[in-house]
């Protein structure tokens, strides 16, 4: 037993890996398993790959059998006394003693034993464990053969029966229900889900269970937060400016929406690395490469734009290589990694598959609920377009019917129009006025026109009167005049000569006097003019686009100043009255900075030219005596449609309708897209210094794992593909450690950032590889391999600390229990929601701002950002949709150590201090919480017993023991009679002594150590 104790704490001491257990006793020494991490703790500071001192390479199978500097060999294989690193690492010289001892670093006893052991039995080199290909294992043979409920099991359970131990036993099912709740959605079971589960006898009762919060959408919540750690996301640029980026939240969306749905970890790899590159890619698939952009923006002045882009692109390698690779690749961004096998150029390889993204953004479905209601919206739409155009189409074979009666009153009414040509008529204004002021003067000219002058104002409305004396009317014509007192001479008041009209309105009536009651406004059909303006025609003055305040469309005569120009316009209809049409004639000029016409003359224009009304095409054709072609047979259906009054109204219902067909619900949102010309070449950066390119290096991955094959050159697709190949090794044992960790509190992997040499052994490497390759066989469903986790009799351990174990194996490494630890800062403040019934179930959406203390806002640059505390159930919703300022986190955050999404985050610290003890107690949030809690137990409940009964349930699930119900009851009446003496702080606090006083209770229940940990 004392050898056995011994040997345990070497490995809890880190001094030993797990697995060099057993290489104590008579299996053969493994040199990545067994050697490789002394050397990398202890001596490849010194003696790594770059300017190995003594020229001993410890990092290199090769070089560390080469002869020495001295002359001497570091080692020989089977003969530890003639190696010179036996002789460096025991000599009792302090100045030949290796490691320094200065660098307190000294190898221990047992280090030292493994280390001649390896050399007296060869010295063979090995790969190490994470870079070997995934094993293919059967789970092992086990003495107890009723423990395990899947082949998870064998593989902890072979474990402890190696070491004499036995697991714990199956926790009851209150803790259950609450540790699945906890792990899989992050809200505590409400009592009735609870009690129901543990009443079911069913044999299935447990499986049911799980596949039911499986399938709840806050599953996504729960395992989107532990992604969205991974992305780094965040609302803000980060830096010192530190933006808000308004629509990063639609990213998040896609994260929680995309595990809810199982999407395969291999897609879910593809998608978010090169969801751009794919064929036919679609936008959800582009939006899921916002992940590369979480990236920080700085949008200081004066920054060189290509540093912070090479910076960017470093965090996306430094990224891939922690999330996927669980390696610490960033190191050789400025030299040969000093402990893994990983080149500065094999860094800048893996740098050229991200060198030709760009940063850009793209329209996505604002979400997938709208992008689904679109679709049935616009079905429902195309059916009436649809419905509509048979009705068209059977009205118009009716109208083709009528063309040649139709074509034959048209060239009479051309033929009638030739004894009627066009004329204009001088007309004398009867008054006018300009809407903004009346000091705008108008002087009447010997030519008839008016001269405008006196002020001038930006925009105005001139409005004139004129008694035509004429029975019929066809039109307008305006003339705008030169003139020496306007700037360059006119015809606009500006100081360069030019006007815009936006917009003209003609109105008709009968009365001389020109009641407005009487007048009719007059349909314009068209308008042309002697000269227009580039953008400025003449069609534009009557197109009902201008109008007061509104700049919009008109006609303009720009660059053909102190000229005279002239605008017709034509009525759709004759104006005949044959006392005379009287002329209510409005010129809108909205534009601005005084672009209004300086001098204008209007006559009134009779008659008709063949064209008014009628197309010029229809008029051209109409004269040839050929056969109609089918071209001009639906030029003129068409314009019989416009004649024909159920044509006219069907076009108009299809204008319509068409004019209201449902638009995408989309948005703008930050993604990657590939450089479509002008690739950039990539070098090795000395030192990592983006101004010191050197060597070309092109697209390729570390030679320690399979090779990639290019399509071309080498981009974002090729290297996501290698990832999730199934060949590669490393990212199936990333993805399975980081998901165990999420339920277990600690991967087999203590090291989750670090699976190279540096980092921690596996603790039951057999299971971890057994786990990866199950993952690969289940089409990389994250949902199936959680299934098989937690329905395992290890996850269903309980968690109670076993004193006989706490030497032997206090860490829990061996897993003969389950682990509790608290949870994350979004979850503690979830919880207090969810018990007092104040959290939002809403899923999705943009970010919100729950309370916030006051201060912390004004903390930001410069003060730039405005912290407005949401409204409604916005005020409550989980914390994973609160707004993160990377410059100024929310508190209650970081007392709970979210982490600052700068980098990349695979786990979450967890600390205890005095300050988070203090928020849950007196925080807003969590005092608003405590009132409500109190408030909710007042009225659920017919006795005191009942409701302390029920809050205790409300936050632990389990009923209470007879002890913590009386110490709560006792808790309960000292709060009554205190609140009862102080009525003022009791309506201050929750507004009566009864239920300040059930808060108070209530405050004590959220802030039980069981309530904020997963047991």
């Amino acid at each position: 037993m004392k050898k056995l104790l011994s040997i345990f704490r070497a490995i809890w001491s880190g001094t030993l890996g797990i697995s060099a257990v057993s290489a104590i006793g008579a299996e053969k020494i493994d040199f990545a398993r067994d050697i490789q991490p002394i050397f990398a703790e202890k001596c490849t500071t010194c003696h790594g790959s770059e300017k190995p001192k003594g020229g001993l390479n410890l990092t290199d199978p090769k070089a560390f059998r080469a002869e020495l500097k001295s002359g001497a060999h570091a080692v020989i294989p089977r003969k530890p006394t003639e190696s010179e690193l036996i002789a460096r690492i025991t000599t009792s010289e302090p100045d030949d003693l290796m490691p320094p001892p200065d660098k307190g670093k000294r190898l221990t006893e047992a280090q030292v034993q493994l280390i001649t052991r390896w050399i007296n039995e060869g010295a063979e080199w090995s790969v190490h464990w994470a870079y070997r290909p995934l094993a293919k294992l059967n789970p092992p043979q086990t003495k107890d053969r009723t423990w395990a409920r899947n082949d998870l099991d064998k593989f902890i359970l072979a474990r402890l029966e190696q070491y004499k131990l036995q697991p714990s036993a199956q926790t009851d099912r209150h803790t259950l229900i609450k540790r699945l709740s906890y792990d899989l959605l992050g809200i505590p079971p409400a009592p009735a889900e609870a009690d129901a589960f543990a009443n079911d006898k069913s044999p299935n009762a447990y499986t049911k269970l799980v596949d039911r919060l499986l399938a709840s959408p806050h599953f996504g919540e729960r395992w989107g937060r532990h992604w969205l750690d991974k992305a780094r996301y965040a609302d803000s640029d980060g830096y010192e400016k530190d933006r808000p980026r308004p629509n990063a939240w639609r990213y998040r969306d896609w994260v929680i929406n995309s595990i809810n749905q199982d999407i395969p970890f291999d897609q879910f790899t593809i998608q978010q690395l090169a969801g751009d590159l794919l064929p036919k890619r679609t936008g959800l698939q582009h939006l899921a490469t916002a992940f590369n952009r979480q990236t920080l923006t700085n949008t200081e002045g004066g920054t060189d734009r290509e540093q912070w882009r090479v910076a960017a692109v470093m965090d996306r390698v430094e990224t891939l290589g922690t999330v996927w690779l669980g390696l610490t690749v960033g190191c050789a961004r400025c030299h040969d990694h000093k402990y893994d096998q990983l080149t500065q150029k094999e860094y800048y390889q893996l740098f050229a598959y991200f060198n030709n993204g760009d940063e850009g953004s793209a329209s996505v479905p604002r979400t997938r609920k709208a992008l689904e209601e679109f679709e049935i919206t616009r079905k429902a739409h195309e059916a009436k377009v649809k419905t509509l155009q048979t009705k068209i189409a059977a009205h118009d074979k009716s109208l083709s019917a009528k063309l040649p009666e139709f074509e034959k009153n048209l060239r009479a009414q051309i033929d009638a129009r030739k004894d009627d040509p066009v004329k204009f008529h001088a007309m004398k204004p009867a008054a006018v006025r300009a809407d903004v002021s009346d000091k705008v003067k108008f002087t009447p000219q010997k030519d008839g026109s008016l001269l405008v002058t006196g002020e001038n104002p930006p925009v105005s409305e001139y409005e004139v009167n004129y008694r035509t004396g004429l029975p019929k009317v066809t039109g307008i014509k305006l003339e705008v005049l030169p003139d020496k007192s306007l700037g360059a001479n006119g015809p606009g008041r500006t100081k360069h000569g030019n006007f815009v009209l936006n917009e003209v309105r003609v109105y008709a009536t009968a009365n001389k006097d020109f009641d407005s009651k009487s007048m009719r406004p007059l349909k314009l059909a068209s308008a042309k003019s002697d000269y227009s303006q580039k953008d400025w025609p003449a069609k534009n003055a009557i197109d009902g686009k201008g109008g007061a305040g509104n700049k919009g469309t008109g006609w303009a005569v720009g660059n053909q100043y102190g000229k005279a120009h002239w605008l017709v316009v034509t009525f759709a209809k004759p104006v005949e009255i044959e006392s005379g049409v009287n002329l209510h004639i409005v010129l809108d000029q909205e534009y601005g900075t005084q672009h209004t016409i300086g001098r204008f003359r209007i006559n009134a224009r009779t008659g008709q030219e063949a064209t008014d009304g009628i197309p010029a095409n229809i008029v051209a054709f109409l004269k040839k005596t050929d056969e109609r072609t089918s071209e001009e047979s639906n030029a003129l259906l068409a314009f019989l449609r416009t004649r024909d009054k159920m044509a006219s109204a069907l076009q108009a219902e299809l204008k319509k309708l068409n004019a209201a067909t449902p638009k995408p619900p989309v948005m703008s949102v930050r993604v990657i897209s590939q450089r479509a010309s002008n690739p950039r070449t990539t070098h090795v950066l000395h030192r990592g210094e983006f101004k010191q390119p050197r060597d070309k290096v092109t697209a390729g991955t570390l030679s320690t794992l399979p090779p990639i094959k290019n399509r071309a050159q080498g981009d974002r697709l090729d290297i996501a593909s290698w990832l999730v190949d199934g060949q590669n090794p490393l990212p199936p044992r990333v993805a399975i450690n980081q998901m165990w960790a999420n339920l277990f509190g600690k991967g087999l992997v203590n090291t989750m950032n670090d699976f190279g040499v540096r980092g921690h052994a596996p603790s039951h490497p057999e299971l971890l590889d057994w786990l990866a390759a199950e993952f690969i066989k289940r089409k990389w469903s994250r949902k199936s391999m959680i299934r098989l986790i937690v329905s395992s009799a290890t996850y269903r351990q309980a968690s109670m600390h076993r004193p006989k174990l706490s030497e032997v194996d206090p860490n829990n490494r061996l897993l003969h229990r389950q682990n509790r630890f608290r949870v994350e800062a979004e979850i503690v403040r979830d919880l207090s929601l969810a018990a007092s019934g104040l959290l939002s179930r809403t899923i999705g959406g943009p970010s919100v701002f729950p309370p916030l203390p006051s201060g912390v806002a004004a903390l930001s640059y410069a003060n730039n950002f405005k912290w407005n505390t949401s409204k409604g159930e916005d005020r409550y919703r989980r914390g994973v949709y609160t707004f993160f300022k990377r410059t100024s986190p929310h508190p209650n955050l970081l007392l709970f150590d979210c982490p600052d999404s700068n980098v990349t985050c695979v786990k979450r610290n967890i600390s205890n201090t005095p300050l988070a003890a203090l928020a849950t107690l007196n925080n807003p949030v969590f005092t608003e919480a405590a009132k409500r809690l109190g408030k909710r137990l007042m009225n659920e409940g017919e006795t005191d017993a009942q409701r302390i009964r029920n809050g205790f349930r409300l936050c632990v699930t389990r009923p209470p023991t007879a002890n913590e119900s009386a110490a709560f009851a006792k808790l309960l009446q000292q709060a009554k009679a205190y609140y009862a003496a102080n009525e003022a702080e009791a309506k201050a606090f929750n507004e009566t002594p009864k239920a300040s006083a059930w808060a108070t209770v209530a405050r004590v229940m959220l802030n039980l150590d069981e309530f904020l940990t997963r047991e």
